[in-house]
């Protein structure tokens, strides 16, 4: 793996966890699969997110490169995304079952940073068809399609075309912390 297809360096206000400093959302991905094991690790990891009332109102498809479920979600993808994510060796799509998103959110929070934990990276997209996804799984009206993650190991940057290219090179930044605060 060459210097360019590691994750940028992120600087920080304070200290932080090494999970969450190594986290990133990159657009290249290797062609190595993600595990079966691995991918239910991080069902786990969401399962325990805290939720209100404990009513966990996430729900998940998975979708593995050479799969159905695969094809599906692909199918789904607005171009721009579809262009780099056709090469992730997984997706998961993400559910509301009639709770809040805020819970759905836990839950990929916690995804997420097992994901770190064990050298895998997330992609999440909200730029995807989400009519689309639910006649695609035939799922009923209970169901909202929230978000597609994109899973697997780290990829070449010098793999994707522009403009991605450029933006998974580019700095990683964020809002300043003194910016978040309202009073």
């Amino acid at each position: 793996m060459s210097e360019t297809s590691q994750k940028p360096k992120i600087e920080t206000s304070y200290p932080l966890h090494t999970f969450i400093l190594n986290r990133w959302s990159p657009r290249s991905f290797s062609s190595q699969e993600v595990e079966k094991e691995k991918l239910m690790t991080l069902l786990e990891a969401a399962r325990w997110a805290a939720s209100t009332s404990n009513t966990q109102p996430w729900r998940f498809i998975v979708g593995k490169k050479g799969e159905e479920n695969f094809d599906k979600i692909l199918g789904t993808l607005m171009e721009g995304n579809r262009l780099w994510a056709k090469d992730a060796p997984a997706f998961i799509a993400t559910f509301n079952k009639g709770g809040s998103l805020y819970d759905l959110g836990l839950a990929i929070g916690n995804l997420s940073t097992q994901a770190t934990s064990m050298n895998l990276y997330v992609h999440q997209m909200a730029g995807f068809v989400k009519e689309k996804m639910i006649e695609a799984f035939g799922l009923s009206a209970e169901y909202q399609a929230v978000t597609v993650l994109a899973v697997g190991y780290l990829g070449e940057p010098e793999a994707l075309q522009e403009p991605f290219k450029t933006r998974e090179l580019a700095p990683q930044t964020r809002i300043a912390l003194e910016d978040l605060l309202l009073a």
